[in-house]
């Protein structure tokens, strides 16, 4: 999503910097400075924020497992780092990307609004820790630093290096299957809506308003249904559709199973299965997105169907094994 947030203030004008940890062709092609960093280095940080009147936090260390230390010094520490970068340089205005698992326990939610509260535990160190971070953030709003949070849900569309990637290869190898009863509704964001939202969010922040120091869910305002949905995108990329299924039941406790397995043996890689994203799959996962739209102004410009038909005219064409796109990239807008 960093990359697609660098081209739209290209688009509309602004002198975007992006800050990630590699190179980055693509952005060097659109002319824009790139600095590289480590998001762990609170002074390569505190640099870079050296100059800038908007700061958009969309790094995370994503994933559903990995030694714990990374998740808190990348998710906690590295927005510690952003914070503290832009307290230094008297950025006015911070926007950061969270996530809707920061409330997500265990149990479906269905449409509930920013006042559901946190979970008393949450089943993996990826939630646990962005939900730390955007405490961290909401708490930090002051009038010399606005700063808003947003939750995108499921963020996709072409150059996903993510989702899309994962489910293919799991369907080809014939090791997807529909975890639950396959009746859950779950909310998705368009690669372009959630890039908008946080342009949206930052000017929101600009003027006097009730977006300053709270979070907001984003989304395409309609949950589909997931599993009739992923099998949707699978025919149309002529992929073995998911005709297999287990009991969310048995998937939970393989899921506790595997990850007491993987940390006793110590072993590399990635449970097949872990708790966390039992209940991702088989439970819903929806939400309001009503206070994005009154504070933000947020609305899903590009529709479910016409994103769908923009990934899939992508994912056939020539280009689609570059997979260009960035994962991890803090783009910044300099001051004028």
């Amino acid at each position: 999503m960093g990359t697609r947030i660098v081209e739209m203030l290209l688009d509309r004008g602004d002198d975007p910097v992006a800050l990630g940890r590699n190179v980055y062709p693509h952005l060097d092609r659109l002319g824009v400075q790139t600095i590289q960093a480590d998001l762990c280095n609170p002074q390569q940080v505190k640099d870079a924020c050296e100059g800038m009147d908007v700061v958009f936090h969309v790094a995370a260390l994503a994933g559903i497992w990995g030694p714990s230390d990374d998740f808190w010094d990348i998710n906690a520490g590295g927005t510690a780092n952003v914070l503290a970068g832009c307290r230094a340089h008297a950025v006015e205005r911070l926007v950061y990307t969270s996530s809707p698992s920061v409330v997500f326990g265990a149990d479906s939610l269905c449409g509930v609004d920013e006042s559901h509260p946190y979970p008393k535990k949450h089943t993996a160190d990826y939630p646990k820790t962005k939900a730390v971070a955007e405490r961290m953030v909401l708490k930090a709003n002051r009038p010399s630093l606005k700063t808003v949070a947003l939750r995108p849900h499921l963020i996709w569309g072409p150059k996903d290096p993510h989702i899309l990637p994962r489910l293919l290869e799991r369907a080809r190898c014939g090791r997807l299957k529909q975890v639950g009863d396959g009746t859950n509704l779950v909310d998705i964001t368009y690669i372009d809506n959630a890039a908008e939202a946080h342009l949206m969010a930052a000017d929101a922040l600009e003027a006097p308003g009730a977006c300053a120091g709270r979070a907001y869910f984003i989304s395409q305002g309609e949950p589909v249904s997931l599993w009739p949905w992923i099998n949707e995108l699978l025919d149309s990329l002529d992929a073995p559709s998911v005709r297999k299924s287990v009991s969310y039941g048995f998937a939970h406790t393989m899921g506790r199973a595997m990850e007491t397995f993987y940390r006793t043996c110590r072993l590399k890689g990635e449970p097949p299965m872990t708790r966390f994203v039992a209940s991702q799959l088989a439970k819903s996962h929806y939400f309001s997105i009503d206070a994005a739209k009154r504070d933000l102004g947020y609305f899903p410009r590009v529709s479910t169907k016409e994103g769908m038909a923009r990934l899939v005219e992508w994912m056939l064409s020539p280009a689609a094994p570059e997979r260009s796109a960035i994962s991890v990239v803090q783009p910044q807008v300099r001051s004028a």
